[in-house]
């Protein structure tokens, strides 16, 4: 049986709490492919590494 890697997944609500946005801005991200996600039933599930890397980019300048 193939090894499967230690991969912990977070949902929409807990991705929103760490990086301190709605859900709505992760549900935008996600769409965008800016954040990878699986679709799990009718909700998305984010890898935490995926998350870890998003909070290391820097941040568009919007005005």
């Amino acid at each position: 049986m193939p090894e499967v890697p230690d991969v912990r997944f977070l949902t929409v609500a807990e991705v929103a709490e760490l990086m301190r946005v709605s859900k709505m801005t992760v549900y935008r991200l996600v769409h965008s492919g800016e954040l990878p996600a699986i679709r799990f039933g009718r909700s998305y599930r984010v890898p935490e590494s995926a998350v870890a890397e998003a909070l290391q980019r820097p941040i568009a300048d919007a005005g």
